[in-house]
């Protein structure tokens, strides 16, 4: 896709590089959390879970590693993806003079993605594993509305603060 849209490194701030660790950290903790609760697992593990955070499906445990798999490869892709961000989606026409601010301000939403999607990954994994172990976790009632809860009010949020950083 070509753009003349300007290319410009954007200079990280304390809070990306303290966002970036917060889900480098959770894939860390996930992974190693699964390696070591793997081998005294039973063979069928917890796997699905309704509205209300019940257990309502079941799979083989070599599916647990599913999760951090493809929370690891959500999270490489976002952070290349951070490396372009002149090939982002914009609301406004990108110009020399307001690049810096919306590129940071992309740049930013995806390491909060990041962020949440790790988080989520791996309470899933925590809740499967414990669920396996029968030691009575359940998601409970509050995890379905929590993420719906952020999955709109991150876009609201995110078109709020664009049209504020974007007025002219």
């Amino acid at each position: 896709m070509k753009t003349n849209r300007p290319k410009i490194k954007v200079p990280l701030e304390t809070i990306d590089i303290i966002l970036d660790l917060i889900s480098i950290t959770l894939l860390i903790l996930m992974i190693v959390y699964v390696a070591m609760s793997y081998q005294e697992l039973p063979e069928i593990i917890p796997s699905h879970f309704n509205g209300k955070g019940e257990v309502d499906g079941h799979s083989e445990k070599s599916m647990l590693w599913l999760l951090p798999g493809i929370s690891v490869a959500m999270f490489i892709g976002l952070f290349i993806l951070n490396k372009y961000p002149h090939l982002h989606n914009y609301m406004v026409n990108i110009t020399e003079e307001n690049a810096l601010k919306n590129y940071r301000f992309s740049t930013r939403i995806l390491r909060i993605t990041n962020v949440f999607m790790a988080l989520l990954f791996f309470v899933i994994s925590y809740s499967m594993i414990q669920g396996a172990k029968n030691e009575g976790f359940e998601l409970g009632s509050w995890f379905f509305p929590v993420v719906i809860g952020f999955s709109i009010l991150l876009p609201i949020g995110i078109l709020i603060y664009n049209h504020k950083i974007n007025k002219s």
